[in-house]
């Protein structure tokens, strides 16, 4: 299986988030997972490579040529794929994903795995979407999806669709077990006019 992070080019200011997004990683090596990510050095991305890399995993990093040129790639990666743009970097992290875990970051982690979740909706692919919540990180993501789903913008199969765990294990075995619901429109909805 491959499992494609989206998680921090900074580090945070506690160190449990380093330490989690390693032990994340070295569990997913450790269970035969291909990891796929942006392919940097730096911040929470550098942890997951290098844990990976230490557990005997595979580690396949995707990055445009910018940001390759600034030396900010990871330079032990098993495969480093250097795209153009930052729209190809996600096409092809996601063609080469069987599922995505976000574990904490900034803007572009949750632009990516929102992405995700909505290709998943719209049923553009059927590959599941997680969240490593380390220290709650991700409670308010959580509690917007209720407010979601009470003022009627969010069906509750969409919802569902989400795992959030401090527990890689159980992320993984949910992964293992996806079932993806019908897509959006496919699904019997009433459109608002």
């Amino acid at each position: 299986m491959n499992i494609c992070i989206f998680c921090g080019s900074s580090q945070g200011h506690d160190p449990v988030y380093r330490q989690a997004a390693a032990a994340a990683a070295r569990s997913l090596a450790e269970s035969g997972a291909t990891v796929v990510f942006g392919g940097g050095r730096v911040g929470l991305m550098g942890a997951v490579a290098d844990a990976a890399l230490a557990a005997g995993g595979q580690v396949v990093g995707v990055m445009p040529r910018s940001l390759v040129a600034r030396e900010i790639a990871h330079r032990g990666l098993s495969q480093l794929h250097v795209v153009e743009t930052m729209h190809e970097r996600k096409t092809t992290m996601s063609n080469l994903a069987d599922a995505f875990l976000a574990l904490p970051g900034g803007a572009g982690t949750l632009e990516e795995i929102f992405e995700q979740w909505t290709w998943g909706q719209l049923g553009i692919h059927g590959k599941p979407c997680a969240f490593l919540n380390v220290k709650g990180y991700f409670d308010p993501i959580r509690a917007m999806l209720d407010t979601m789903l009470g003022e009627g913008f969010l069906l509750p199969q969409f919802a569902t669709m989400l795992t959030f765990s401090d527990d890689i294990s159980l992320i993984l075995a949910g992964f293992r077990a996806y079932l993806p619901p019908p897509s959006k429109w496919a699904a019997h909805t009433q459109v608002q006019p």
